[in-house]
């Protein structure tokens, strides 16, 4: 768990930084961040789909998440909901975006998946370190564009690393097949890309009513496991 820590404390120290940085800066600088942000998110999305769609074994599976999750996010008014609950936290209306994009860019990715899992079965946190330092840049930016609120996505992510660490230590480290990994990829490539979207305007896309379409993939692959 040394490495989960670690990437935990990487992101608190650099939304703190960029927090700090966020006052100095003007109106312009802020919407240039939010480009610059779109951009990354966008391409990040873009790479995980590209690369990992070629690997797959289940080329319909992507299409079915994202179906399934765009109806029941809807449903449950996912987005509706967490934005009410940002508002009432005296959070900004773009608080929400900065958020959701940066706990996608944070967790979904193979270094965070296979790194807890690595580090529950073998004992290597290297993977997990590197992860840290990319989220420390990564966090700075996000705390300058977006501000404190950010650092909400610190907890969220030592849950989540902490979570996979978990099931691998004492219950399955099998279960994290790269079969999983490429399917999980390929839904995450797609949400950090449409949240991409949205921060660069092009079209307003309500992410988090997509984000059932991730335990699809889990679902699908525990289901399979138990037949």
């Amino acid at each position: 768990m040394i490495g989960t820590i670690a990437n935990f404390i990487a992101i608190l120290v650099g939304t703190i930084i960029g927090c700090a940085a966020k006052g100095g800066l003007g109106k312009r600088y802020e919407e240039a961040l939010f480009t610059a942000l779109g951009l990354a998110a966008l391409g990040i999305g873009l790479e995980n789909v590209v690369n990992n769609l070629p690997k797959s074994h289940y080329p319909v599976l992507f299409i079915v998440s994202l179906a399934i999750g765009a109806l029941l996010g809807t449903w449950w008014h996912l987005d509706t909901r967490f934005n009410n609950l940002i508002k009432r936290c005296g959070g900004q209306s773009t608080l929400a975006k900065g958020i959701a994009t940066a706990t996608m860019l944070y967790c979904i990715g193979a270094l965070s998946i296979v790194g807890p899992v690595m580090a529950a079965v073998k004992g290597e946190e290297t993977m997990l370190y590197t992860n840290a330092m990319l989220d420390l840049v990564t966090s700075i930016v996000f705390g300058a564009s977006f501000g404190w609120g950010m650092l909400i996505c610190a907890p969220i992510l030592f849950c989540w690393q902490g979570g996979i660490f978990l099931v691998a230590k004492f219950l399955s480290a099998a279960f994290f097949s790269n079969a999983l990994i490429t399917e999980f990829a390929i839904v995450g490539g797609f949400l950090i890309a449409t949240t991409g979207i949205s921060l660069l305007k092009l079209r307003e896309i309500k992410t988090l009513n997509l984000l059932p379409a991730l335990l699809v993939p889990i679902i699908f692959f525990l289901v399979k496991m138990v037949i």
